[in-house]
């Protein structure tokens, strides 16, 4: 057999410890590499839908791509946290030109499937599409499809209808199991088309279950992770798979379940979420060692973070950061906490590590659960709306490093080295000799040091609450570092040099010694960078971010190939991407976000986005002699440096202007409390026995809303009784989510409303919410005869079921219906939600009467509704109806993210269902907060053209009732982005 250049190299390469799954075996059929370490080396290609067979095995060291080491950089985003697909190419192309080689996304249950037996994978739910764009962007895909997920989701994931279900979810009951095995199928139908193994896509890894952490030592649950296992492999999953281990419990770590004979495809991972305020931890190499050590627990499996800290999420009233938000996620867990924590784990031999978020996202509709409200920003890198913020430097920093430089992949535990004020970890590769120091700071204050390094004491610096990385014997291309006092970044051959980046912060004094035998012949391209020549090498100073990049250029001495050497602070790092093209590599500098770079003869054609002025720098293959941006040609020189730069300034992105919001429109809704609606269609509730695992209280029928099929937002009951005559007082039992709402009326009068409290730091975690509304019966409303009384519930979702206890089966809706003075025979009705919407989902709608009869829509004709002006003061107990439309006319250049911001007196006790265009983009409650501004992504909003917006308002009748001001924000833009359909 005639063996291709990719074949031999994949064969010619070995892991100590792992196998390479894949091959002529059939599904999942192992072939194990020769039992010979593999060597440091060029890291693999990126990754894409090349048609070619792919090895992927592991050692200890890390992942091993065709032979390859691969040092695993992710980034965690949801695809259903964003309902717009042209913008999952958006995120994904941000994520790649920063530094990141792959994405990591759960796929959830109960967004695909609203009723047993359904599935939906169209749409905004198309996960072929998404696998699809993420191997066009050129990024591995760690696919993480539960069938639990928890993420702080409805039921964790779990679909509605699943609480109804008898048998214990996350076990091995058979029932359960039957329907895991379904949603598997399905899901494994799509997955399988896209495995990198295959060469049909980019998915690399896969993991089954999510911190599965109850019960872990009993048969069943041996039995049931046994069972997964054996599913996605029968299901052609031939790529490694793993579970997420819920903290360092050495939980689920090789050989603790059936793999049904199979050797080398199971991977041990481990998350970890510590506070800015923690010392970091050593969950590795430097660790205390053991089952609870972090990646000591598997020592033959590669150092896996499936989840790590990227930010934290935030409750309902915003308990954790002080009623300040996102905002304060993002300044408490910053880039100097990204380095102090992410350098840390790179220490402890961490070479497969995932940030979640990267991107949080929006929690649409009905999909948050209890703990948490409508944005899911998470303090991310990249912010709700889609903004790279300052915390995406040590992601760039470190992703292009690992990714260029292949000494990472390969570190071992070197000697202690000790400096004065700072904790130093010490790591050598053993095939290049070179030597890896981080320095962290856990004080206050900056600490200046002699550190010892394999090259002598070098005198740095490091600020408080930060890190620092440093590395000596590092091969720049064809030349050597012997040291330098900031971090490398990234190493390529563009054209006929090698060009090496190194960064630091704003205001540091870099220096860098090379090796030379003989003198080179070094020019300082700009003027604030120094150089000097002695025995022990060529020295070159470098004041970080006075003036932007910084270049010097070496020439002849011990290379014949040039370097060229750049210098930039955090703020310039993130301008400059690399990137990789068949006819060689690239480094361009300038623009806010580089997307794609092709070659087309002697011209570099780019596309990108531009925020602020800027010129563009391109270093490349040689040949090239012009710059096309964004399909516009653009005048060139040629620098001193090899680079070919624009000869103007590109401008600015330009004003984009939004309208005012007016000519609101309004109608009050709650014909379900009259006396005479007509409820016949609604469902008897009637049931006498429940899945859930609430109690039926005694002598009363199940008034669950989901044993009647009613999952998600509001849920309506009308009961029928005679006589209310000796009636004193009515008491509703009822059970929600965090901020969980009953109204109650008699005969269409208000009875009263009741609200669950908001969370403080001891409920923060609080799922399922259980209380009882008592109000008084007032003389007027006792008579004879027939009488309704009518309860809306507003649900608040489902808790998750993190200790698998069912506890996403905990009952939603009215439970308990008590009478003081009488106990009448009352006949119940339900009405919640309809049919799913075919375009948005079965999370987009509730059950007021609004949302069944199309008031949300955009069709939907308004014109007999009253005319009112925001902002409005009323009293009123129910829900009433805002209707306007709006026109934008943003430049079809220009990629603007815009918001919704609602603001009132923060006394007055009332809530939003934010509707735009049809799609119910989330909840807002004025007095509890802390979300104000709620993002509109571009497709769902037409950016060109006529929307209308919706606000179902409940008014609590305790206080006047907004809603208050009502206006569109701008929440970022730049000139460039995509074509958003």
């Amino acid at each position: 057999m005639a063996l291709s250049r990719r074949t031999f190299s994949a064969l010619s390469g070995s892991a100590a410890l792992g196998l390479a799954l894949g091959g002529s075996g059939g599904t999942g059929a192992p072939s194990a590499y020769a039992a010979r370490s593999v060597p440091t080396g060029p890291t693999p290609a990126p990754p894409r839908a090349d048609g070619e067979h792919h090895t992927i095995g592991y050692d200890r060291y890390s992942l091993l791509v065709d032979g390859r080491r691969l040092v695993v950089w992710s980034g965690e985003l949801h695809p259903f946290r964003l309902p717009s697909p042209a913008l999952w190419r958006d995120v994904l192309q941000k994520m790649r030109a920063h530094g990141y080689n792959a994405v990591s996304v759960y796929v959830a249950w109960n967004y695909h499937s609203p009723a047993p037996g359904t599935y939906d994978f169209s749409g905004v739910r198309d996960l072929d599409l998404f696998l699809r764009t993420a191997a066009e962007t050129g990024l591995y895909v760690i696919l993480r499809p539960g069938p639990y997920i928890n993420a702080e989701v409805d039921g964790g994931g779990f679909p509605g209808w699943l609480t109804a279900t008898k048998g214990r979810a996350r076990s091995a009951d058979p029932t359960y199991l039957g329907h895991v095995d379904e949603w598997l199928t399905h899901v494994n139908r799509i997955a399988r088309e896209h495995l990198f193994t295959q060469g049909r896509g980019t998915v690399l890894l896969y993991q089954i279950e999510n911190e599965y952490d109850a019960r872990v030592d009993s048969a069943d649950s041996r039995a049931y992770m046994s069972h997964l296992y054996k599913k996605v492999r029968a299901d052609g999953i031939d790529v490694p798979l793993f579970h997420n281990d819920k903290g360092r419990n050495g939980y689920w770590t090789p050989g603790s379940f059936d793999t049904a004979g199979e050797r080398g495809g199971w991977l041990y991972g481990f998350d970890g979420y510590p506070s800015p305020s923690q010392t970091p931890p050593d969950w590795g190499t430097f660790g205390p060692g053991g089952a609870k050590g972090g990646a000591s627990a598997s020592p033959t499996t590669p150092g896996f973070v499936p989840e790590f800290g990227g930010g934290w999420f935030d409750p309902w009233g915003g308990s954790f950061y002080d009623g300040k938000g996102y905002a304060e996620a993002r300044r408490t867990r910053d880039s100097a906490y990204e380095r102090r924590f992410y350098l840390t784990n790179l220490a402890n031999g961490i070479t497969l590590h995932n940030v979640y978020m990267t991107f949080g996202g929006t929690s649409w509709g009905w999909l948050p659960a209890p703990v948490v409200y409508t944005s899911y920003d998470y303090g991310a890198a990249i912010d709700e709306a889609r903004n790279v913020t300052a915390k995406i430097a040590p992601m760039h920093q470190l992703g292009h490093l690992l990714q260029r430089v292949p000494d990472f992949a390969k570190l071992d535990r070197a000697a202690d080295v000790h400096a004065e004020g700072l904790k130093v970890y010490h790591l050598t590769n053993p095939d290049t000799g070179a030597h890896v120091y981080i320095a962290r700071n856990d004080a206050a204050e900056p600490v200046a040091a002699d550190l010892p390094t394999a090259e002598g004491r070098v005198r740095i610096t490091v600020p408080g609450k930060d890190a620092k990385l440093l590395a000596t014997g590092l091969s720049l291309g064809r030349r050597k570092l012997k040291y330098a006092t900031v971090q490398p970044t990234m190493c390529l051959t563009a054209g006929r040099q090698d060009v090496a980046v190194f960064t630091g912060r704003k205001g540091e004094m870099a220096e860098l010694v090379l090796e030379c035998d003989t003198d080179p012949d070094v020019m300082r391209l700009d003027p604030e960078a120094a150089w000097g020549v002695d025995d022990s090498g060529l020295h070159v100073n470098a004041p970080l971010g006075q003036s932007g990049l910084i270049r010097v250029l070496v020439e002849k001495g011990d290379a014949g190939t040039p370097l060229l050497l750049l210098f930039a602070d955090d703020a310039t790092s993130v301008r400059l991407f690399p990137y990789d093209t068949p006819s060689g590599s690239l480094l361009v500098y300038g623009p806010q976000l580089l997307r794609h770079v092709e070659l087309r003869g002697s011209e570099v054609h780019l596309t990108g986005d531009i925020t602020d002025p800027t010129s563009v720098e391109v270093w490349g293959p040689r040949g090239i002699s012009g710059l096309v941006w964004n399909g516009r040609r653009l005048a060139t020189r040629v620098t001193m440096s090899g680079s070919l730069m624009t000869t103007a300034m590109l401008p600015a992105v330009p004003d984009v202007r939004l309208p005012a919001l007016g000519k609101w429109r309004m109608r009050r809704e709650n014909p379900e409390v009259g006396p005479g609606y007509d409820d016949s269609k609604w469902k008897r509730a009637d049931k006498k026995t429940s899945y859930s695992t609430s109690a039926v209280p005694d002598g009363q029928p199940v008034l669950f809303a989901d044993d009647y099929g009613f999952h998600y937002g509001d849920v309506w009951y009308r009961g029928v009784f005679d006589d209310s005559s000796g009636i004193s007082e009515v008491a509703l039992g009822y059970s929600t989510g965090t901020q969980g709402l009953l109204m109650a009326w008699l005969d269409g009068e208000p009875l009263g409303t009741h609200r669950m409290p908001v969370p403080d730091a001891a409920t923060i975690r609080k799922g399922t919410w259980s209380d009882t509304a008592a109000f008084p019966v007032r003389d007027a409303l006792r008579s004879p005869g027939r009488h309704v009384l009518s309860v809306l519930v507003r649900r608040m979702q489902h808790d998750q079921d993190g200790k698998s206890d069912d506890t996403h089966k905990a009952a939603r809706g009215l439970t308990a219906a008590v009478f003081k003075g009488a106990s009448p025979k009352v006949s119940w009705r339900i009405q919640g939600e309809g049919r799913p919407d075919p375009v948005r989902g079965p999370l987009n709608n509730g059950g007021l009467h609004g949302e069944r009869s199309g008031w949300h829509l955009p069709g939907f004709q308004d014109g007999d509704w009253e005319s009112v002006a925001l902002p409005r003061a009323e009293r009123y107990q129910g829900v009433t109806w805002y209707r306007t439309a709006f026109r934008l006319a943003v430049p079809g250049d220009v990629d603007a993210s815009i918001g919704l911001t609602l603001q009132d007196d923060p006394y007055r006790a009332y809530r939003a269902q934010i509707f735009l265009n049809g799609w119910n983009m989330g909840q807002y409650i004025n007095n509890v907060g802390p979300q104000h501004t709620f993002a509109l992504p571009n497709g769902v909003l037409r950016t060109r053209g006529e929307n209308t917006l919706a606000l179902a308002v409940l008014s609590e009748f305790t206080t006047l009732s907004g809603p208050g001001e009502v206006r569109l924000t701008l929440l970022g833009k730049a000139a460039g982005g995509l074509v958003v359909s």
